[in-house]
């Protein structure tokens, strides 16, 4: 929250700063005459571009944030929670461009009428005086529209012949394309869309840097205002230039500023593409191919040097279904495992793309050398990788949410028949959220594995889970209720019963607050924002104000 605040601050500095840079000095006065308070108002919003476009890219530059997360000498906690929020953030710098892009486009529309308007001015009147200027020699013109052209021709003349209207046209259309096609409708359903209408950044990126190129907003020089004050000589304008009066003043356009704001991000994004390209050119091998009940396929998969964390994810590409997409995909295995695995839910075209690629639409045996190949970039970090930083952990997934606590448990499961005394962690309350019943059939052999092996070594309090199935027919409930007494649960098969509705999440947290008394409890969430929101509020609200009491920290995976 502080870091937005700091955020918001220095956009609404820099908006107050630059408003009173083209609002009060003498060297844009007679620029005001022409345009009046339309010049302020289309240049402060223009510093605030400038800076926020300066951030966009810095979020998405996923191996630099993985590097920094992974540095303990420069990322402590909490610095590295703030760099999971890196797509939050992303979307509302996205948001905060739009915003000064609609300020700045409607100022400048009012500053090209005006210009337009004081060229075809009749004579005898200031604007039309200064509009004049330039049009003989040793004179630098204030009004950049040198036509005597009216309005609407000469607005349309302007947009689409000078570089300043050409590129404000072309970065605007790209903009509100990448910015409609950002909707959360559009990435679940036409993701294609989403991903092609987001590489317009590059047409954005070029458009805005040769945007102020040339020069339409100028102002008078440092040496013209030594020897003619315009708060002065305005009273005079028809004597300018006569023996014994005020000479007539010269101008010189504002040179372009955008470059040194945004060279910096769009060299490291460079690098960044760089890294990824050559991670996504090292051969892939998919040793397994598992097809798991609810539409899900598991792909396990080896690659020279592969070394992950739990909880992290991948970017996937298949040439076979399409050469330019990559999707992002959490690990489901864990580090200690010899392979990398992916759980892909079959929900679109490309994943059903990939479903058939890999022959799982065939029922016989599909050979190894004729499964496709497979493009990874990754892995990157995430929230989960900071599970074991804590003694006590809430681990909530929904739906496919869970895959990154499969990585957790895991690895958990792998310490535990190994060595666990070096282990921080010493409980963890699972939470999965599910509307179907064949949801829970994939996932349902780990935690049996993990019950069986914390109770061998008799510390079965170490993982308390809870199963929620939120969606039932009437049928299912009557054969829920039919075998209720049995041993092991009906859906899962485990000795925990699976819980019907959704869980009462203010109990939880008051329970789990009341057992561990002065911890810090990191709570995970893979899944919706809706439950995202209920989390992050039970975190505050049953955190307490002494730094000695009980504290909930939310964590949400983002990617």
């Amino acid at each position: 929250f502080l870091f937005q605040l700091v955020w918001l601050g220095l956009n609404v500095f820099l908006f107050w700063w630059y408003y009173l840079v083209y609002d009060v000095p003498p060297k844009f006065f007679y620029t005001r005459v022409l345009l009046g308070r339309a010049l302020a108002l289309a240049r402060a919003p223009a510093a605030c571009l400038n800076f926020n476009c300066m951030l966009i890219l810095l979020p998405v530059c996923r191996n630099l944030l993985s590097f920094l997360r992974g540095s303990s000498a420069c990322c402590s906690t909490r610095v590295r929670r703030q760099l999971d929020r890196n797509l939050t953030f992303h979307k509302m710098v996205a948001w905060m461009i739009a915003l000064h892009t609609a300020i700045h486009t409607i100022a400048h529309l009012f500053n090209v009428e005006w210009s337009v308007e004081a060229r075809v001015e009749e004579k005898g009147t200031l604007a039309a005086v200064l509009s004049s200027l330039g049009d003989n020699p040793n004179e630098s013109y204030v009004n950049f529209f040198r036509k005597t052209i009216g309005n609407p021709v000469g607005g349309l003349y302007v947009a689409f012949t000078y570089l300043a209207g050409l590129t404000g046209v072309i970065i605007t259309l790209a903009l509100i394309l990448i910015i409609t096609s950002s909707t959360k409708t559009i990435r679940r359903s036409y993701f294609e869309v989403f991903w092609y209408t987001h590489h317009l950044f590059v047409i954005f990126f070029i458009g805005l840097v040769i945007h102020g190129a040339g020069r339409i907003v100028r102002g008078q020089t440092a040496e013209s205002l030594a020897e003619h004050d315009p708060e002065i000589c305005y009273k005079n304008f028809t004597h300018w230039g006569k023996k014994g009066s005020c000479p007539i003043p010269q101008f010189s356009g504002n040179p372009p500023m955008t470059w040194k704001w945004v060279v910096g991000p769009m060299f490291l994004y460079l690098c960044e593409r760089l890294v990824r390209f050559w991670r996504s050119q090292q051969k892939v091998v998919i040793t397994k191919v598992v097809i798991h009940p609810f539409k899900t396929i598991e792909l396990q998969m080896m690659k020279k040097g592969f070394k992950m964390e739990v909880g992290q994810y991948i970017f996937v590409k298949c040439p076979a279904v399409s050469k330019l997409e990559w999707h992002p995909f959490t690990l489901t295995s864990a580090p200690e495992e010899d392979y990398f695995s992916i759980h892909v839910r079959i929900v679109g075209d490309w994943t059903e793309g990939l479903f058939n690629a890999c022959g799982c639409d065939k029922q016989e045996f599909q050979e190894a050398w004729k499964l496709p190949k497979i493009a990874v970039d990754g892995p990157f970090g995430t929230a989960s990788e900071d599970v074991f930083s804590y003694e006590t952990v809430m681990l909530v997934g929904a739906g496919i949410g869970v895959t990154p606590f499969a990585s957790v448990l895991k690895s958990v499961w792998y310490k535990y028949c190994h060595d666990a005394t070096n282990l921080k962690l010493k409980k963890i309350y699972f939470y999965w959220l599910c509307r179907d019943t064949h949801a829970f059939e994939w996932f349902a052999d780990l935690l049996q594995s993990l019950e069986v092996q914390m109770q061998e070594r008799n510390n079965a309090e170490f993982l308390s889970y809870n199963i929620y199935l939120t969606g039932w027919d009437e049928s299912q409930a009557t054969h829920f209720v039919v075998h209720h007494e049995e041993e092991k649960d009906v859906i899962t098969g485990l000795k925990q019963k699976t819980l019907y509705g959704r869980p009462n999440w203010e109990n939880e947290f008051k329970t789990i607050a009341g057992k561990h008394p002065g911890s810090r409890i990191g709570v995970f969430l893979c899944g919706p924002e809706g439950l995202a929101d209920t989390l992050n509020k039970q975190s505050i609200s049953n955190s307490e104000a002494d730094p000695r009491g009980v504290h909930f920290i939310f964590n949400k995976e983002n990617f």
